[in-house]
C-alpha cells in the first residue's frame, strides 16, 4: 500500500513577528519544514504533498531542490480546508500521512508505528498525554475507543478535564479522505473546517480509530513565536547531545552544545562547552574540541586537539595535529598529520604537509606548503592582486622568518630560508638564504614628538 504524505504549512505565523514565513524559521539549522520533509523523504513516500499560502514563493524557493508537490491554499479556513485543496493531486488508493510543517521533530520511528496501526483501521492519529491539557482538542473515549475530538473551545467542563490531547498527525485512507472531506462544516466557535471532524465520520462508519503516542514529548511540539522555537531548540538539542553520549562522546555540559547538522564520531571524542556543529561533520578517535570552537562541513582525524575558539569551514585535519586557539580553516584547507596551527592563524585553499607549522598571526592562502617548514609569525602568502588569485610553493623543510610577505605566484624552495621582514617577489632556490629589506637608517639624538599642552 503506497504511502502520501501531506505537510500543512500555509500559516503565517503572525506571532513570530517576522516577515519570514513561519515553516521557514530555523531549528537546529534547518528550516522548520525541512526536517519535517526530510523525515518524509525516509519513509519512502510516493508523493510528498505541501500546502502553501502566506509567503509561498518564499517557502517554494527555499526547497526547489527537493521533489515536492505544491498545493495553494488560497484562504485559511482551518486544517480541515487545507487538507481539502490536495484532493486533485492526492492518490485515491493507499494512504495519507498529514503532518504539519511547523511540528518539526515528529521521528519516523512514531509515524512508522502510526502507519502499521493505520492500515488496518483506515485511520490513526498521533495523541499525547499531559499533565496540563489547557489549550489543546481533547480525545474522548468509551470503553477505551476513541469517539471525537473535541477542540478546546468547544468542549464542555468535563472534557477539559481530559488529559490525551491530539496533536494534529495523522494517518487515513486516501479513498475516505476524498469522501469525508467534502462533508465537512464550520458549524463551531471559530467557524474553521476542522480536520478533526473526520474522526467523527470514520465512527458513523464503523471504523475504529487507531492511536499511539510517541516516544519523546518534543517530537509533537509545535511552534508558534520565538520563545517555543527557543525551548524547542533546548529540547531538540538536549536529545542529540544525549544519543552522542550514549555512544561515547563526553561531552562537557548537554545544556551548551549545538549540532546542527550530522555529527560521525570515533572513540573518546571531547567536546567542551559551546561548541556548534553545522552541516556533515565527521571527528576521529581521541579528537578535543575546545570551548567556543565551530566546526562545519569539516573532517578532523585521529587524536586531533583543537583548542578554543577556532572555526572550521569546509576542512580536512589529519591525525595528531594542533589547532588554535583562535585559528581560522577556510573552504579548501587541508592539513596533514602531525601539522601546527596557531592562534590567528587562518588557512585558506591550501595544503600543510606533514609537521608543519604555523604558530601565530599567519595567512596562508592558496598555497601549498610541504612536510617539516616552520612559518614564522606574520607572515602572509599575498595571494590577490584585486582581480586575480596567485598560488605559493613553499617545499619541504623550509624556514620563513617572522613578518614576510611571499608575493605570488612565487615558490620556495626545499629547505630553504627567507629572512624576517622580507618581501619575497622571485622564487628561492633550494637550501638557500633570501631576504629583501631597505637600508637601515639611525638618527642620533632623536626627539619623539610630544603631545601639545592644552
Amino acid at each position: 500500500m503506497s504511502t502520501s504524505v501531506i505537510i500543512l504549512a500555509a500559516g503565517k505565523g503572525t506571532r513570530m513577528r517576522s516577515s519570514l514565513p513561519k515553516v521557514l524559521q530555523p531549528l537546529a539549522g534547518r528550516p522548520l519544514l525541512g526536517h519535517v520533509i526530510e523525515t518524509a523523504k525516509k519513509l519512502n513516500a510516493k508523493n510528498i504533498i505541501t500546502i502553501f499560502g502566506h509567503g509561498g514563493n518564499l517557502v517554494q524557493q527555499a526547497f526547489a531542490q527537493e521533489n515536492v508537490q505544491w498545493v495553494e491554499q488560497a484562504e485559511q479556513l482551518g486544517t480541515g480546508h487545507a487538507v481539502k485543496v490536495t484532493l486533485p493531486v492526492l492518490p485515491t488508493d493507499g494512504v495519507s500521512l498529514i503532518l504539519s510543517g511547523d511540528v518539526p521533530c515528529i521521528s519516523q520511528d512514531t509515524l512508522e508505528k502510526l502507519l502499521a496501526v493505520s492500515r488496518e483501521t483506515g485511520i490513526g492519529l498521533v495523541t499525547l498525554t499531559l499533565a496540563d491539557a489547557t489549550g489543546y482538542g481533547r480525545i474522548v473515549r468509551e470503553n477505551n475507543k476513541i469517539q471525537a475530538i473535541v477542540e478546546h473551545k468547544d468542549a464542555s467542563d468535563a472534557q477539559r478535564q481530559i488529559k490525551e490531547i491530539n496533536t494534529g498527525i495523522y494517518c487515513v485512507s486516501n479513498a475516505k479522505l476524498h469522501q469525508w472531506l467534502p462533508k465537512l462544516s464550520n458549524n463551531n466557535a471559530q467557524g474553521e473546517y476542522y480536520l478533526t471532524d473526520i474522526v467523527a465520520m470514520a465512527i458513523a462508519d464503523g471504523l475504529e480509530v487507531s492511536s499511539v503516542e510517541p516516544e519523546r514529548a518534543f517530537e509533537v511540539e509545535g511552534v508558534n513565536d520565538r520563545i517555543q522555537l527557543a525551548a524547542l531548540e533546548r529540547e531538540f538539542q538536549a536529545y542529540q547531545a544525549k544519543l552522542l553520549m550514549q555512544q561515547g562522546v563526553h561531552i562537557i555540559d548537554p545544556s551548551r552544545f549545538d549540532l546542527r547538522g550530522k555529527l560521525t564520531v570515533g572513540q573518546d571524542v571531547r567536546i567542551d562547552i559551546n561548541v556548534i556543529i553545522e552541516g556533515n561533520c565527521e571527528l576521529g578517535d581521541n579528537v578535543e574540541i575546545g570551548a567556543g570552537c565551530v566546526i562545519k562541513n569539516s573532517k578532523i582525524a585521529s587524536g586531533t586537539k583543537v583548542q578554543p575558539y577556532s572555526i572550521f569551514d569546509n576542512a580536512v585535519v589529519g591525525e595528531d595535529t594542533q589547532i588554535g586557539p583562535f585559528a581560522r580553516l577556510r573552504p579548501g584547507a587541508k592539513l596533514a598529520n602531525e601539522v601546527h596551527i596557531g592562534n590567528f592563524v587562518e588557512v585558506k585553499n591550501s595544503t600543510i604537509g606533514l609537521g608543519s607549522k604555523a604558530n601565530h598571526f599567519t595567512y596562508l592562502g592558496d598555497a601549498e606548503v610541504g612536510a617539516g617548514s616552520n612559518i614564522g609569525a606574520g607572515t602572509i602568502t599575498c595571494n590577490y592582486d584585486g582581480a586575480n588569485k596567485f598560488k605559493t610553493i613553499i617545499g619541504d623543510s623550509a624556514f620563513i622568518g617572522s613578518n614576510s610577505s611571499l608575493v605570488a605566484p612565487v615558490s620556495i624552495g626545499n629547505g630553504a630560508t627567507v629572512g624576517a621582514g622580507s618581501v619575497i617577489t622571485r622564487d628561492v632556490a633550494e637550501n638557500s638564504l633570501a631576504f629583501e629589506r631597505s637600508k637601515q637608517v639611525a638618527k642620533e639624538n632623536y626627539q619623539r614628538p610630544q603631545k601639545l599642552k592644552k
